[in-house]
């Protein structure tokens, strides 16, 4: 009997499809409020090598986990029924034949190089990669921000964490050398040129190495927050509070709710910032939108945290261009905008801030903007 990989050689009921993470330019928390986003897909990606199966038996193996594999009966699958990292592969399977799409069980073998904990998205990339291998084998003819929303619908309603679709949008619809420009209302959106390495920059991202969780509880109640103020005003969203009204509307909320808006209101226009700049050939002058950026997500959102604190101060301290906190926050990474010829200064600098500060040692690498998910055999 062959095994899934020369399967997925030979090309026989079964292939091999890599889906990546993500990191946000700017546009934070704001997808769930109908807003901005601007992100650009990582390098770094989940790969899963994928065999269809005719028992109805959903085999979930991960390089990174540990154990053997996880073995689930399709027609049995229930939000929460399952545990660990093979609830994201699982819900994908469960979201597919819940929108009535008759899939079966598959083996499905996933190595993934996206860091967990980063605030990179490592779950959608494992959402994506299953939902595009899946709507491969079966011949679906899902179009890329169906997948999208199929991946979102799975990570809301099986996994339970009230996530908006920026993460899966940018692991399918990414392109090589541009950021995403999303609209998250209607997802229409545009490829703005990534390419600042031709601008002598680069982007750094710091693994802060502080665990970000959005399963905790803080991400829903941001979220039920937000919804709370749009009640308040009389809005469907808070994309629909007009910057130019943002004084008045401020002036009607309880004193909680003031700063939450207050950053969602702002990041919207730092995303239109940002793309103008873009659009001009000015990446440089992103560094300032991205610092306000962190500056608001610390102080009005309240989402950043000491480590990402010191890795944004200490970049900028160092001659970054611009840095901030990037993804859900509560820790996670932080990125930093720097000259090619600063790179090195810029991240030794932070490394020697985290070692005073008796933490443990950021993981930094350089990101370039990649392309979304595929087929790879």
């Amino acid at each position: 009997m062959r095994t899934i990989r020369e399967d997925a050689a030979a090309g026989v009921g079964a292939g091999v499809w890599r889906a990546p993470g993500r990191v946000n330019v700017i546009g934070e928390h704001t997808d769930y409020n109908d807003g901005f986003v601007l992100p650009i897909a990582l390098p770094h990606a989940a790969r899963a090598t994928v065999r269809a199966r005719q028992d109805g038996v959903l085999s979930l193996y991960s390089e990174q986990g540990q154990g053997p594999a996880v073995e689930l009966d399709v027609r049995t699958l229930t939000p929460g029924g399952v545990d660990g990292w093979a609830r994201y592969p699982a819900a994908v399977v469960w979201a597919l034949r819940e929108a009535g799409y008759p899939v079966g069980g598959a083996d499905v073998h996933i190595d993934s190089d996206v860091p967990t904990g980063a605030g990179l998205s490592s779950s959608a990339a494992i959402e994506c990669v299953v939902a595009a291998a899946f709507n491969d084998l079966h011949g679906l003819g899902l179009d890329r921000p169906e997948l999208a929303r199929l991946a979102q619908y799975a990570e809301n309603a099986f996994v339970g964490v009230p996530c908006g679709i920026m993460d899966q949008m940018a692991s399918v619809c990414a392109r090589r050398g541009a950021a995403l420009f999303l609209d998250t209302r209607d997802l229409s959106s545009r490829h703005v040129p990534f390419d600042i390495e031709s601008a002598g920059l680069r982007l750094l991202v710091i693994d802060t190495r502080m665990k970000h969780d959005l399963a905790d509880g803080e991400y829903a109640k941001l979220r039920a927050a937000c919804a709370r103020a749009c009640g308040l005003l009389g809005l469907p969203s808070l994309r629909d509070l007009d910057p130019r009204d943002l004084p008045a509307a401020l002036a009607r909320l309880p004193r909680d709710l003031v700063p939450l808006v207050r950053h969602v209101v702002s990041e919207n226009t730092r995303v239109e910032q940002a793309v103008a700049l873009l659009d001009a050939g000015e990446p440089r002058a992103l560094g300032p939108v991205l610092t306000a950026g962190h500056l608001s997500l610390r102080d009005d959102y309240g989402v950043s945290c000491s480590a990402t604190d010191l890795a944004v101060d200490a970049a900028v301290e160092a001659g970054a261009l611009g840095a901030r906190m990037t993804g859900g926050g509560f820790g996670g990474s932080v990125l930093a905008l720097v000259d090619t010829g600063t790179a090195l200064t810029v991240a030794g600098a932070v490394k020697r801030a985290f070692r005073r500060a008796g933490r443990r040692i950021p993981r930094i690498f350089a990101a370039s903007a990649s392309a979304g998910a595929r087929r790879i055999t």
